[in-house]
């Protein structure tokens, strides 16, 4: 789980869906940026956090895509937890 720190989007909670490079991920929140067309963003622009949302995690380890659904109801989850795990640097 990661939060934009810069951009349009900024604030805003995504799950990191995919690994480009050294500098680029994909992310994906299931409402504005859906998993057919995830975000690329540079990683300097994002904050990191501690909290792994497992249920993406385990499609994505399987090789399947998660729907929409998924990202969304475990970003609710964690949103509604208050957990914040953000993690310096």
């Amino acid at each position: 789980m990661v939060y934009s720190k810069s951009g349009r989007d900024k604030g805003r909670m995504f799950v990191v869906v995919k690994l480009v490079n050294e500098r680029f991920v994909l992310v994906a929140d299931g409402e504005q940026r859906k998993i057919e067309n995830p975000k690329l963003k540079n990683i300097k622009h994002l904050q990191w956090t501690r909290i792994k949302a497992e249920e993406v995690e385990s499609y994505l380890a399987r090789g399947e895509i998660p729907g929409n659904h998924i990202i969304r109801k475990n970003l609710k989850r964690i949103q509604e937890s208050g957990e914040g795990g953000l993690v310096d640097g």
